[in-house]
């Protein structure tokens, strides 16, 4: 065996590793909660030799952002679903079901996400990784406001950014609504509300 192959063996050791590092810490996290959480207990869970966790992250903030990612990622391929409309009932009808995706995505994660709202709350860098998620679904959605606006459909005076900051952070309270109970799980007349509004408001 040559040292390429060696190489390649090892990095796919390590990458098992760290796989075997974040499903320890997704158990540990929806057991335990983020606060109660450790390094420690992950690193038990994963069967991995004492401190091997930060050999591949610095700390549990860092392990729980690279967890996010993967819980977000149904949200992300809903965000970017293409979005081209002819007229202003095409535009409804997929602004509806991206909505209603959007909400049943973390209805799916509804006990990872009670554990991401937590940490966002007490940790800077977890706080600081949903603001660059925020922001990454805004920019998605002033593009698509853009291209309504561009097309002659949306009222062209309203600013595309402002309206995909007020659009999503009405999505985003609704979403932590829905995930803690807050509010009836009635997909289908929560997003036809939340649509309603919005559509209602920025189409000609």
């Amino acid at each position: 065996m040559d040292g390429s192959e060696q190489m390649s063996k090892r990095q796919l050791q390590a990458l098992q590793t760290r796989e075997n590092l974040l499903n320890a810490g997704r158990a540990v996290f929806l057991e335990k909660g983020f606060q109660k959480a450790t390094m420690t207990q992950i690193n038990k869970l994963a069967h991995t030799g004492y401190g091997t966790a930060y050999v591949y992250f610095k700390n549990k903030d860092d392990l729980f952002t690279e967890l996010m990612e993967t819980i977000m990622q149904k949200m992300y391929d809903v965000a970017g679903l293409p979005f081209h409309p002819r007229t202003k009932e095409e535009a409804y009808a997929q602004i509806l079901k991206q909505t209603r995706l959007f909400m049943q995505s973390a209805l799916e994660e509804k006990e990872m996400m009670k554990v991401v709202k937590e940490a966002i709350g007490v940790s800077a860098i977890v706080k600081e990784k949903w603001n660059s998620i925020r922001a990454r679904f805004i920019s998605g959605i002033t593009k698509d406001i853009q291209f309504v606006q561009d097309a002659g459909l949306a009222i062209e005076r309203f600013d595309a950014a402002l309206i995909a900051k007020g659009w999503f952070y009405m999505n985003e309270q609704v979403m932590w609504d829905l995930v803690l109970g807050e509010i009836e799980e009635d997909l289908d007349a929560v997003s036809e509300n939340l649509s309603e509004l919005y559509a209602g408001g920025l189409y000609k």
